[in-house]
């Protein structure tokens, strides 16, 4: 059965990331850039490859998203993580997942006008542009070597699509500001969730707290510094890798975000952000 981590793109999604593949698939705790793999994106390439999909054609690849999990699934009692920036949302008729392959979801948030500014240095995005992504009601994630097409909509809308699980008691709120600023309280209660959930994560402190410890930001800056981190993105105009670890604590919109992109996001997302405790 799978565990979602999901949120819109860049909401926090690679630091619990970061944070759970040390505790889960480490002896010690200690980040390593290579544990992250263990807990990959979906949906990927290889997922779809490995039925006999065309990936290439998009909606032969939407319809097979619950084949693909089934298949992942085939370990009977088994519970994976996996990181998604879909919508929970239905396209070509066909779910993006179902209760048969999900066992709970975790949704990442962050106040957009934070997500704004890193979204616009990741893509290589104007502010203007990366707010009229955000506010895009159609928009996609486009296809990749590696990752298949999958429905972002807004912002809001990817945060409000994944609420659907809570009916059901599969469902996590996590504020990236409160995993940064409260992280030892927030992972405790994302372990208390996936005690409920059946895990049976059996918490060791001295782990998780040597995860915590190294999953710092200016720890994860200063590794990217001397290794390559693969998920950071290659800039279109010098060929080379763009620092994934960016502004982390620094991003702070009231520092850097123009008036006019603020109003703009605060306009479209004032329900969201109320509800959130941003506005």
């Amino acid at each position: 059965m799978i565990i979602w981590l999901a949120s819109y793109p860049k909401s926090g999604n690679t630091l619990l990331r970061s944070i759970l593949s040390s505790y889960f698939y480490s002896n010690d705790g200690v980040f390593k850039f290579e544990n992250l793999a263990k807990i990959s994106q979906f949906p990927m390439s290889n997922h779809l490859l490995s039925l006999g999909v065309n990936v290439d054609d998009e909606k032969e690849v939407f319809k097979n998203f619950i084949n693909a999990q089934n298949f992942l699934n085939q370990d009977k009692g088994k519970i994976k993580f996996f990181k998604t920036h879909s919508s929970l949302s239905k396209m070509y008729e066909c779910d993006f997942t179902n209760l048969q392959n999900t066992l709970g979801a975790i949704y990442i948030v962050r106040d957009p006008r934070n997500v704004v500014t890193s979204l616009a240095h990741h893509y290589n995005l104007s502010i203007d542009q990366a707010t009229e992504t955000m506010i895009d009601k159609t928009r996609f994630m486009d296809k990749t070597v590696k990752n298949c097409r999958v429905f972002l909509g807004s912002w809001g809308y990817n945060y409000s699509s994944w609420k659907a699980f809570q009916k059901q008691n599969r469902y996590l709120l996590v504020k990236y500001e409160d995993l940064t600023n409260k992280k030892k309280t927030v992972l405790l209660k994302i372990f208390k969730y996936l005690d409920s959930l059946g895990m049976k994560s059996n918490l060791d402190m001295i782990k998780l707290n040597k995860a915590i410890k190294t999953t710092d930001f200016e720890n994860m800056k200063k590794k990217e510094e001397i290794e390559t981190f693969y998920e950071a993105v290659i800039d279109s105009k010098t060929g080379k890798r763009k620092n994934f670890f960016n502004l982390g604590p620094k991003n702070d919109w009231r520092k850097i975000l123009d008036l006019k992109n603020k109003d703009k996001i605060e306009k479209n997302f004032e329900s969201e952000m109320i509800e959130l405790g941003y506005l």
